[in-house]
């Protein structure tokens, strides 16, 4: 169902007009906008990453790792959804994959910024793509699996927008997250990206289970590389910033980037066996709402 921002009346039909108050959402760059005054701004964001995003992803090894972990482990979790919402989907990378994983479903992607939307309508045509605050979900138990990829580390009220991913999953239905890990970790990266926090796993878990999901799997990433992020960091603080902020993942020799997609394969492969990984640059974690 649909669920009215203003008047909080939830309904079901084709477009946006609330049959209770009359209220629409306005437009913004070609996208529904549920939150317009947030899609100007979001704490000095620069939305100009989402093209540096565009043109870096499909070779990085890192966005492609995720991307190999994420089509697996949703679908042995949710094998057949028929409604699935990915929020943040940024410049629609991960929503290409969703699509190309389950080319049957009712596919919908939100973002905070439309510019990310554009790209992601590329991408996905066929997806519903709208712009809106993760706090504030126009929708009451409509999906059946809701993902959001490196999204919950942006907000400042996380465990808010955990509870309004619950109410938006139909009974029974799933999410799916990532975010980054250790606090110790924090590196001027991620000060770049504007990034609340980086989670300790006992952290996300309680936030989850505490708005009512059910924790059914979890999993570090990105593990195998936690020594080389570890000396990373160490050398950053000794290194003058990079002018745009890229100084690491993002801006990596081709030699690198094939080795550690290399480690990542063994890194799946390990998981894959059924094992698990306690530490990691990444932590993935798969929740239910109960039935």
């Amino acid at each position: 169902m649909k669920l009215c921002l203003a008047c909080h009346h939830s309904f079901d039909r084709s477009d946006w007009v609330c049959p209770q108050c009359g209220a629409v959402p306005v437009e913004r760059g070609g996208f529904p906008s549920f939150a317009p005054e947030l899609a100007a701004q979001n704490d000095g964001f620069d939305p100009e990453l989402f093209q540096r995003y565009a043109k870096v992803e499909a070779d990085n090894f890192w966005f492609v790792a995720r991307n190999e972990l994420l089509k697996r482990e949703m679908l042995r979790h949710f094998p057949n959804p028929a409604k699935i919402l990915e929020i943040g989907c940024g410049t629609g990378f991960v929503l290409q994959n969703i699509r190309a994983t389950y080319p049957e479903a009712a596919l919908s992607g939100s973002d905070i910024f439309t510019e990310g939307l554009g790209f992601a309508a590329q991408r996905v045509p066929s997806a519903s793509l709208l712009q809106m605050d993760a706090t504030a979900i126009p929708f009451q138990e409509e999906f059946d699996l809701i993902g959001s990829f490196d999204v919950l580390e942006h907000i400042d009220d996380d465990t808010r927008a955990l509870a309004q991913m619950r109410d938006a999953l139909k009974p029974g239905g799933g999410v799916v997250f990532t975010v980054p890990q250790h606090p110790s970790l924090w590196s001027r990266m991620d000060e770049y990206a504007h990034h609340k926090r980086r989670y300790t796993r006992t952290e996300l878990l309680e936030k989850m289970t505490g708005v009512g999901f059910e924790v059914e799997y979890v999993t570090s990433f990105v593990s195998l590389l936690l020594p080389a992020m570890w000396a990373s960091r160490v050398m950053q603080r000794n290194a003058p910033p990079a002018a745009d902020g890229m100084d690491d993942g993002l801006r990596i020799s081709p030699v690198l980037n094939s080795l550690f997609g290399g480690l990542m394969k063994v890194e799946r492969a390990v998981m894959g066996a059924g094992l698990t990984f306690p530490a990691g640059g990444s932590l993935l974690v798969v929740g239910r709402k109960p039935a």
